[in-house]
């Protein structure tokens, strides 16, 4: 492509981009964690505060005196096994002239940034089981949308619950964006407290949330402190970088070979220290040999990131997904390579469509992009600015293919707006279902009236109406033919959101045979925070409720209660998100 071409597809792009088959199960239960439901599975092993928990298809290797961090984070890892309130030591005589004054200083009262939900979300729960419910939560979550409005949620300002510090409730917070992906977002949020305030929980969460974000200076503020605090290894390597960042690489060197004769961290990890210092202080190359290494962790991820080491995909193949999230939003990783896992990315709502778009814009713009992505980038362009309609539908047929990955969708779903609506077309199931991806309800309506009843572009229409006026029937369910899952995801969300009558609802439940009226320890706690209005508590329960690895696996009836939950604290939009996404993810 001529470097005029690619000019004129980015440009495009952006302007556009800125523009506008499992059944339910018999044991529902199943799913959740332990403590919520009867029997509950049995519990994953987790690691103690200095023992690191194993990486899947790590290689086993004797361990290391004073290992620097815990590898990539696992399901449920648990950063601390219990909080603690305990604040950095300080010396307030020889630290008082470079203390802000107090008026400045941020409370561990409210915590957090934006005003994604509103600061009083867990009302009168208790700090200790939030706490505990964010930590049993297994993530990603099957639900794009349901990882997006608990990710706006985490990272608002939020009032500390009951009984927690509220270092600790953002440490909880983060330590839980981290294992959906959210390097960037759990990063703004350990930031929120001053370093003064936080906790030998938060240090370790923080030093995780820099390294995922690729950003070793991020450590410099805290590493005296975490040292102080916490003696982790990982510390006393980061005082050498810093040091060097600061302007004094003689005195990073001393530092540096302190470590080195303690042994408190492997020779690759220190290799890494010595690729960041290098870098920063302008002395020779240093070469970094993945050969040397065992496996992934977040010390390593961020360094090599920051440094611009390329990491081969057997080390990413052996971790968690949460690095899809990662590397998708790491600015250090080279467009060539994050484009091959960025609708992945898109897919668990770490990545939005604009996001998506501006990286094949980039893409577009680049001299070693991959065939494959660069072809891709072309028919995107061609979806989004080519004047003819029929031009952009078959961009768009090219871009889907036979069986389109939700990525995909949302990729798509800005460039699906610009299809007319029309009777008859062909492509109206995958148009409604791209736009609902990315949340156009508004614009999808359009097709309202235009689609054939019973169909699946009609279904999806149903859920996502943002005025729902239209009341149904159990008949209209039935008349639906996109086969018995999806049935039963349509049957739930048009019950949850309040558009089926009651009676309607009880015989529907019972013709597809849907526990609606089930009830554990989950249900009631749900009950519980619907009745005492706590938003909050609702979205991280809704994703106790969604254990699982795919849309599959969440039972029909689970996904009423949640459907319905959310409508009940007034988060109506999300509902709406969630029951489309599942009769469209299926």
């Amino acid at each position: 492509m001529r470097t005029s071409n690619r000019a004129a597809l980015a440009a495009a792009l952006g302007v556009v981009a800125l523009g506008g088959a499992g059944l339910a199960q018999d044991r529902p239960e199943s799913i959740l964690p332990p403590g919520f439901g009867d029997p509950a599975p049995a519990p994953r092993a987790t690691a103690s505060p200095r023992a690191a928990p194993a990486v899947p298809g790590a290689v086993p290797t004797p361990d290391v005196a004073g290992a620097i961090v815990q590898p990539l984070p696992s399901d449920t890892p648990s950063p601390l096994p219990t909080p603690s309130a305990t604040p950095s030591p300080v010396d307030p005589m020889a630290l008082a002239a470079y203390e802000m004054p107090p008026f400045a200083r941020r409370s561990l009262n409210s915590v957090g940034i934006g005003n994604g939900i509103a600061p009083d979300a867990f009302g009168g729960a208790d700090g200790m089981y939030v706490e505990q419910l964010m930590r049993r939560m297994a993530a990603p979550l099957p639900s794009r949308w349901l990882s997006i409005a608990l990710r706006r949620a985490l990272v608002s300002r939020l009032d500390t619950p009951r009984h927690l510090n509220g270092a600790d409730f953002a440490a909880e917070r983060a330590w839980l964006l981290l294992r959906m992906g959210e390097s960037m977002a759990a990063r703004a949020v350990v930031q929120q407290v001053d370093n003064r305030n936080y906790t030998p929980k938060l240090y370790q969460v923080a030093l995780n949330a820099m390294l995922a974000a690729g950003d070793p200076a991020g450590l410099c503020p805290l590493a005296e402190g975490g040292l102080a605090v916490t003696g982790e290894g990982a510390w006393a390597l980061a005082r050498p970088v810093c040091t060097t960042l600061a302007g004094n690489p003689a005195a990073a060197r001393q530092t540096l070979a302190s470590v080195r004769r303690r042994r408190i961290a492997p020779t690759f990890d220190i290799r890494l220290a010595e690729k960041v210092m290098g870098a920063a202080g302008g002395r020779q190359a240093v070469t970094v040999e993945w050969t040397d290494a065992d496996r992934l962790t977040p010390w390593r991820f961020g360094l090599a990131t920051a440094t611009g080491v390329a990491i081969p995909d057997d080390f990413y193949a052996a971790v968690g997904p949460q690095l899809t999230g990662w590397r998708a939003l790491s600015p250090s990783i080279p467009v060539k390579d994050r484009v091959t896992i960025a609708e992945q990315a898109a897919a668990q709502g770490v990545l939005s469509n604009v996001a998506l778009v501006d990286l094949y814009g980039a893409v577009a713009m680049a001299d070693d992009a991959p065939a494959g992505a660069a072809a891709t980038a072309s028919d995107l362009r061609t979806a989004y600015a080519d004047p003819d309609p029929a031009a952009r539908a078959s961009a768009l047929r090219q871009l889907w293919g036979s069986t389109p990955a939700y990525g995909r969708l949302v990729l798509t779903a800005r460039a699906a707006v610009r299809q007319p609506a029309a009777a008859n077309n062909a492509d109206a199931d995958r148009l409604v279902a791209s736009m609902l991806s990315a949340g156009l309800d508004r614009t999808a309506q359009r097709w309202a009236g235009l689609v054939p009843v019973g169909g699946q572009a009609w279904a999806l229409l149903a859920l996502a109406d943002p005025d729902g006026g239209r009341r149904y029937a159990f008949g209209d369910v039935e008349s639906y033919g996109g086969g018995e899952l999806r049935q039963r995801f349509l049957f739930a969300g048009l019950a949850g959101l309040g558009r089926l009558p009651a009676a309607e609802i009880e015989r529907g439940a019972e013709s597809l045979a849907i526990p609606i009226g089930v009830q554990n320890s989950w249900t009631r706690a749900l009950d519980r925070a619907v009745a005492e209005n706590q938003p909050g508590t609702v979205l991280v329960l809704a994703g106790i409720g969604m254990q699982t690895g795919a849309w599959r696996g969440v039972p029909a009836a689970y996904l009423y209660r949640i459907v319905a939950a959310l409508r009940a604290v007034g988060l109506e939009g999300e509902a709406r998100m969630i029951a489309a996404e599942a009769v469209a993810r299926a």
